[in-house]
């Protein structure tokens, strides 16, 4: 009993929609009818500016964060993966917002960050990289899923200060999540090869204001 309730708990964390309550609570405005429609991080950027971004953005990675660290503050003694990616189904598929929610990219980086935070800031380097290079926070989300995947194989082998142990859990759900995170950005695929992908103001390539 105990194990579900925390179970259900992830969950309830995940489902917290950050940025519908950010904006709707403080601009009066749902974020999902304006820019890509979106409830995510970079839709609330878009939307409602950087301060209110980065603030969705905290919320979202510490969804994952906490209910990563749910089975150590509760004692329980499951792997705390399997809470994380609850909390990831909880952000995607949401109760408090008609489960339409996000991409899954903040959430997942959440769950990364408790459960191996090495690793975490070796993948976030990437990111910024690729970030930096195509200017574009849907090229970096793909191409760093790809990447943490890809990663959480080799990585115990060749680099194990920043990934001690091959984990088939992790490798598993990074596969299952790179999969999930490049289909809802199908449209964006879309986009960036027809050469018309929106662009941050940061980078190589940024959007010229």
């Amino acid at each position: 009993m105990k194990t579900a309730i925390i179970f259900v708990l992830a969950y309830l964390l995940g489902s917290i929609p950050s940025g519908i309550w950010i904006g709707k609570f403080f601009f009066k405005k749902d974020i999902r009818e304006f820019g890509s429609h979106s409830s995510g991080t970079t839709n609330t950027f878009r939307v409602l500016g950087k301060p209110a971004g980065f603030v969705v953005f905290a919320m979202d990675l510490l969804k994952g964060s906490l209910a990563t660290l749910l089975p150590t503050l509760f004692h329980v003694d499951i792997n705390p993966l399997w809470f994380g990616l609850v909390a990831v189904v909880g952000h995607t598929l949401p109760i408090f917002a008609g489960f339409k929610g996000g991409k899954a990219v903040a959430t997942s980086a959440g769950m990364l960050l408790a459960f191996a935070p090495l690793f975490f800031f070796y993948s976030l380097t990437f990111f910024l990289i690729v970030l930096y290079i195509t200017s574009m926070v849907s090229a970096a989300s793909i191409a760093s899923a790809i990447f943490v995947t890809l990663s959480s194989i080799i990585l115990p082998f060749i680099w194990p200060t920043i990934l001690p142990t091959f984990n088939l859990l992790l490798t598993v759900i990074c596969f299952a999540l790179t999969c999930y995170i490049v289909y809802r950005h199908r449209e964006n695929i879309q986009r960036i090869k027809a050469g018309n992908e929106n662009r941050v103001s940061f980078g190589l390539n940024k959007k010229v204001k």
